[in-house]
């Protein structure tokens, strides 16, 4: 399976810590250089990685420093867009924002072309994810991991609730909220505070529903034109209306603390949560001990009655960086090159506990429910990115706002396709 790339490539929700402005690249006189790099691990395991790997990258380039910079989830899109507007503000190698936010990067001069700097080796291995950062047949980020989505539950609450399959349709998911329910069991966590996990629900729903097309159009800046996508909005209203998510979800953030909705998962306080292959990693550093959620298991979404979406078909992303016009490129690449090494990609998936982008990494995986995602991701004839990331940024944050209104009550389920068609109508 390759990801698919329609208006644009694609990336993870990236996170970091709120910093003040930084600055770009610095090469003295004496030949050093360093190098601001913003990634997307403030805590745990990955946090760690980075260091680490900045660390064993400066042992064999002497001449070369990397400041780093972490900013939490919901602050990076902001401020990455912000300091871009600066070369002297700009961070020289930096997650991307995936998509057709990417592509206005590259439209407004703020990113690099990379396909004449990357390693061989990494071309070679990094064959079924280089597509999802390229554009005009050009590269403009190395990948380091892929993430499609699905529904992330507890084996044991499930089995406590007399739940014995994982649900393959929205008919059969109603089924096991209201067996749940009965068994006193939040059926799905929810961060609706962050705004994008309420509107996955939307994505999926619409990925569902609507034909390839009809994606391919709206991605294109055609709109949300089809029946399709009202028919996702009255399916998501329809599903809200039977009281699935966790008391104060749209108060409930999506990672932070054993409170967010990925906190609850990981601690039993509910059976499930629709999230991408970051989720593992996330839950271990969210559970009591530290250590893997034991019995979590992993289902793609369901498909939905008279949909015209392939029901093997996956959503997801894949997690890029890029390099800043203002950057040394010389170091830059051989950073980039760097990450995408074999040996390092197996350490990203370890701390991570996520699927590498190097194809050659993919053995370390033994999280069992990112095995059984492995599975799927065989059957699925290719990989769609996230909706809103597609979309772009106004047109993407206009939908997630919408869908986060409409679960809140403050507006009805044709509004979620209005505002989407507004926002691309205004560019």
């Amino acid at each position: 399976m390759r990801f698919k790339v329609i208006a644009a490539a694609a990336i993870s929700v990236a996170t970091l810590m709120s910093v003040a402005a930084c600055g770009g690249s610095n090469t003295a006189s004496d030949g050093k250089v360093e190098l601001e790099f913003w990634h997307n691990a403030t805590t745990g395991d990955g946090k760690a990685y980075w260091e680490n790997l900045a660390a064993a990258f400066e042992k064999k380039h002497q001449n070369v420093t990397i400041k780093i910079q972490a900013i939490q989830n919901e602050d990076y899109q902001g401020k990455l867009q912000t300091a871009l507007q600066d070369p002297n503000s700009a961070p020289d190698v930096y997650m991307s924002l995936g998509g057709q936010k990417t592509k206005d990067m590259i439209e407004a001069g703020q990113t690099i072309d990379i396909t004449s700097d990357i390693s061989a080796d990494a071309k070679k291995n990094m064959a079924s994810t280089l597509g999802a950062a390229t554009f005009d047949d050009k590269v403009y980020g190395m990948p380091v991991s892929m993430e499609p989505g699905g529904i992330w539950y507890s084996e044991d609450l499930f089995k406590k609730a007399g739940i014995t399959e994982p649900p393959k349709t929205m008919e059969e998911l109603n089924q096991a909220v209201t067996k749940l329910k009965a068994a006193n069991i939040t059926p799905v966590a929810l961060g609706g505070k962050d705004a994008w996990p309420a509107a996955h629900w939307y994505y999926w729903l619409s990925f569902r529903e609507c034909s390839a097309k009809d994606f391919s159009e709206a991605s294109s800046g055609k709109g949300l034109k089809a029946d399709c996508w009202n028919k996702a909005a009255d399916q998501l209203e329809a599903f809200n209306k039977t009281n699935p998510f966790n008391n104060g979800y749209l108060t409930t953030s999506a990672q932070q603390g054993a409170g967010s909705s990925a906190g609850l998962l990981a601690n039993h306080k509910a059976a499930m949560e629709l999230m991408g292959a970051w989720e593992p990693g996330v839950l271990k550093d969210l559970s009591p001990d530290g250590k893997a959620m034991s019995d979590l298991g992993y289902f793609p979404f369901p498909s939905v009655d008279g949909g015209q979406g392939d029901p093997n078909a996956l959503m997801g992303s894949v997690t890029y960086y890029s390099v800043s016009p203002s950057a040394p490129k010389k170091e830059a690449m051989e950073f980039l090159n760097y990450m995408a090494e074999t040996k390092n990609q197996e350490g990203y998936a370890k701390a991570w506990n996520t699927f590498p982008a190097n194809d050659a990494a993919r053995g370390v995986v033994t999280d069992p429910a990112l095995k059984t995602v492995l599975e799927y991701v065989k059957k699925s004839p290719d990989m769609q990115l996230w909706l809103d990331t597609q979309l772009g940024s106004n047109a993407g944050t206009a939908l997630n706002t919408s869908v986060v209104n409409m679960l809140a009550g403050k507006g009805a389920a044709k509004d979620i396709v209005t505002a989407a068609n507004d926002a691309i109508a205004k560019g």
